[in-house]
């Protein structure tokens, strides 16, 4: 839908569509917008066909199922990852302008508010430059989120030249044109940099660069928006805490939103009840449980709150992001300033070898860079000393700067230290953006600007595997429950039975989840004594134990829906209890007791036939003892899980199977279909269906479909090793060797696909959910395309910008398709490359070979021969 819209009718003179007729709009009010401007906006876009979303009632967010496009001017806003996860145009206001003054919709990139395309919002026109440095500048500018013009047009805002004599700058001035004209150096150091800095040193007739000398002073740059930001442990709040002020009162940037104020903060009642009637007094609300709050605020990032808020992606920041939100009443990202972020106790790793002096930093932007020194571990200098091991600064004219070169000592720019923290890894001082000082320019004009890269934290400090409760009730994750250590021998429970949620004003740091995972437990002594470190089985509930406590007693507090499910979960248990109970009070307990002689033969008599159900799924003791009514001839649990893909033994017999998959269980091979829990694979040859496909996610030891018919044969179970599966010929056919495969995917850990989403149409051959399987159990997610209004909303973008794994050709960049070559399928393309360009990520329409092939090889690698285009199309 956004990108129909964007790429939709061109709305010209000689059509009555009107201009905006696709588009479905929200405008994000911020401080940079005024009211009136966003007003006269909307009655803009609404003249010309566009329709006006309002923000949801219930929580004041954007409906991104609802939207085309989003007016905003700052990409510093709840909902800009969804919509950009969603490929949902954000635009600044001058997009509405443009697009209406050459009656067509502009494209959305080019005025895009986001910090990384620095140079959007650019129209650029070279003048007299030599060829090689114009398409260097160009292709700077359009990767950075400018335009180029031909020609000097109102459009127009720099003019790239060596001097004034050009016609095209002749027409500028002559003509009175709103353009600066510049010198290329401009650009060179923009790109350097990865910033954008003030033109005015480079503008003509008379640039600064070329009329003074380096050493000549250089004015101080201020950064006054850093207020609030150079600190990571605010003194006090910025405002007098007594009677409530009129903006005080106005207060409404918690609305809808549930506040957790964590222990750490180590803040005094008095401030902390000031806080919360704060947030209460804006329409939001303060709780005592990580699993109910929408934001969560503490000082460090080593606790287990800080990491099941932030795998659960709620806001997550420090008292002096709180501070900043009370202050100027307007919603940011805590990652968009560094010192927004919770720290971590210990530093940055190895940072607490470096001395670290500054100069030519002043203000607000001085206090940052040496809060942000010490957040980062390193130890900060007012003076420079010959221990000092760097000096960081705004330019290179000062006496430390002259002195830092006598001493050898590293001069770097600020930027260095920043992106340092922001990625959590000390950055090599051979990059030389690290080391580039522009002539006539105060860097310090571009302190701040650095964000938190989320993934490499995430890596660091919550990484995928982080134990976090997926259940949901309510709307919030639920908190892991605690089950005394009591016998049930009833069917009926009680609602006073019922397990509570709990929530606490204090800060505990909850235990792992855990969570049944379908198996009944050994009747041991440390399961009957419940070891925090020993997983519960079925029919165990969930739990939760604060440190040193063996026992808690369950709250009274909580959601009433919430305690009616439990009581409800817990009828639904009971028989399974009871039973569980009764099993587990027999000599050998659940697992190998079996039922006893006098039971077997009563029961044998009883019954018409006997009835066996194989168990792929993982249910074994007391769940089998139900669905197997057979006497059990095992000694104990399998001790192999074997899955089979492409074995035709059983085909078209099904009595032959059910026998057979009884005397491999009476073996100790248990036949399943989980490629996540079994243990070995079973084929004929290396084959592409999709058990074998998915298996090998999990690096299965691999045997031929020989294996089986031997050990039935033989009655008894062979070694697995003498049995591996040997196909030199498919391993040729797919240039591969499966042994490096399988130690491929051992190192892969099924994350082979992590933060890639994978595209599939909706007939393509083989069936989506074929191809989803195999996307998901290796990392990813795997979305259907079907190009319609509506299923927009939910395509996301192929892998995240700052990707810290190196695991195929620029990952970040490309999103898939997986289609196939019917006309059908091949009518979805444009729309597709349309909506992925919109973006400024290269779209990839491939073959499903390219996923089997990818899956079976446990290795991202590209082949031209994979990608599909029009010549391809059947017919």
């Amino acid at each position: 839908m956004a990108a129909d819209a964007a790429h939709g009718p061109s709305g010209d003179s000689t059509s009555n569509v009107p201009l905006f007729t696709q588009v479905e709009f929200c405008i994000v009010r911020s401080q940079g917008l005024k009211e009136e401007v966003a007003d006269k906006l909307a009655k803009s876009l609404e003249a010309h066909g566009a329709v006006q979303r309002p923000l949801k009632s219930s929580n004041g967010r954007i409906p991104l199922d609802e939207v085309t496009h989003i007016i905003s001017v700052t990409s510093d806003f709840p909902d800009y990852d969804g919509a950009i996860s969603a490929l949902i145009p954000v635009v600044k206001p001058d997009w509405v302008e443009s697009s209406i003054t050459k009656r067509r919709l502009a494209n959305p990139r080019q005025y895009s508010p986001d910090p990384k395309l620095f140079f959007s919002g650019l129209v650029v026109c070279c003048a007299d430059l030599p060829s090689g440095d114009k398409d260097a500048i160009l292709g700077g500018v359009l990767a950075m989120g400018g335009l180029h013009s031909g020609a000097v047009t109102r459009m127009v805002t720099h003019i790239v030249a060596l001097t004034t004599d050009h016609e095209k700058c002749r027409t500028a001035i002559n003509k009175g044109l709103k353009c600066k004209i510049v010198l290329p150096h401009w650009f060179d150091d923009c790109l350097k940099l990865g910033k954008r800095i003030d033109e005015g040193p480079y503008l003509l007739p008379d640039p600064e660069i070329l009329r003074k000398r380096p050493e000549d002073y250089i004015p101080e740059a201020g950064r006054p928006d850093l207020r609030g930001a150079s600190s990571a442990r605010p003194g006090r709040l910025p405002t007098p805490s007594g009677s409530p002020s009129p903006d005080r009162r106005d207060l409404h940037v918690f609305s809808h939103k549930r506040v957790m104020l964590s222990a750490d903060l180590e803040i005094g009642g008095h401030l902390r009840g000031t806080l919360e009637g704060l947030i209460t007094s804006s329409g939001g609300s303060v709780t005592g449980s990580v699993y109910k709050a929408d934001i969560f605020i503490c000082q460090y990032r080593e606790n287990n709150n800080f990491r099941i808020a932030s795998r659960a992606g709620k806001d997550v920041g420090n008292l002096s992001w709180l501070y900043h939100l009370i202050t100027y009443n307007t919603w940011t990202s805590p990652l968009r300033r560094l010192l927004h972020y919770p720290i971590a106790r210990e530093g940055l790793p190895g940072f607490k070898d470096f001395r670290i002096s500054l100069s030519n930093y002043n203000g607000e932007a001085r206090i940052y860079l040496e809060n942000l020194a010490r957040a980062a571990g390193g130890e900060f200098t007012k003076t420079m000393k010959q221990d000092n091991t760097h000096l960081i600064t705004a330019h290179m004219v000062s006496e430390k700067c002259d002195a830092a070169k006598e001493w050898n000592i590293n001069m770097v720019n600020h930027l260095w230290l920043e992106e340092s923290y922001a990625k959590w890894q000390i950055q090599t001082l051979a990059n030389p953006r690290y080391t580039h000082f522009p002539p006539r320019t105060n860097l310090g004009e571009v302190v701040g600007q650095t964000q938190i890269d989320k993934q490499a934290i995430e890596r660091f400090f919550f990484p995928k595997g982080s134990e976090v409760d997926p259940a949901a009730e309510d709307g919030y994750l639920s908190k892991p429950m605690h089950q005394n250590n009591q016998s049930f021998t009833s069917t009926k429970v009680s609602n006073s039975s019922a397990v509570q949620l709990s929530s606490s004003a204090k800060d505990p740091d909850p235990i792992h989840a855990i969570r049944s995972d379908g198996t009944t437990p050994r009747a041991t002594k440390e399961i009957r004594r419940h070891s925090e470190d020993t997983s519960l089985r079925t029919p165990a509930a969930f739990r939760f134990t604060q440190d040193g406590k063996e026992n808690e007693t369950p709250s009274t507090t909580g959601s009433r829906g919430a305690k009616d499910r439990a009581v409800a979960k817990l009828h639904e248990l009971a028989p399974d209890i009871a039973l569980y109970e009764k099993e587990r009070k027999r000599v050998g307990g659940v697992m190998y007791g079996g039922r006893n002689t006098s039971e077997g033969k009563g029961l044998e008599a009883s019954r018409k036939r006997s009835i066996s159900m194989d168990d792929d799924s993982g249910m074994e003791g007391s769940e089998q003892a139900r669905e197997s009514k057979r006497v059990k001839k095992a000694k104990g649990p399998p001790s192999m899980r074997l899955m089979l893909s492409g074995y035709r033994r059983w085909v078209g017999q099904p009595r032959r199977e059910h026998d057979e998959r009884g005397r491999l269980k009476d073996l100790g091979i248990m036949i399943t279909q989980d490629p996540a829990s079994c243990t070995h694979l079973a084929a004929p040859s290396i084959v592409r269906t999709q058990k074998f496909v998915t298996a090998l996610a999990f690096a299965p030891a691999i045997l031929s479909a020989n294996y089986v018919e031997q050990c039935l044969a033989k009655n008894e179970k062979l070694p697995p090793q003498d049995f591996a599966l040997k196909d030199t010929e498919g391993e040729k056919r797919l240039g591969l060797k499966l042994t490096d495969a399988l130690k491929r995917a051992k190192a892969n850990k099924q994350q082979l696909l992590q933060d890639f989403t994978i595209y599939c149409t909706e007939n393509i051959r083989g069936g989506f959910d074929t191809y989803k399987s195999i996307v998901e159990v290796n990392g990813g997610k795997c979305m259907l395309y079907r190009a319609r209004s509506g299923s927009i909303t939910s395509l996301r973008a192929g892998g995240p910008e700052g990707s810290y794994e190196d695991t195929g050709p620029a990952k970040e960049e490309h999103v898939y398709l997986i289609s196939g070559p019917t006309s059908e399928e091949a009518r979805l393309w444009s729309k597709f490359r349309q909506m992925v360009q919109g973006i400024g990520k290269i779209p990839r329409i491939v073959r499903t070979d390219w996923l089997l092939d990818l899956a079976i090889s446990q290795r991202f690698h590209w082949q031209m021969d994979w990608e599909l285009t029009e010549k391809d199309v059947d017919g």
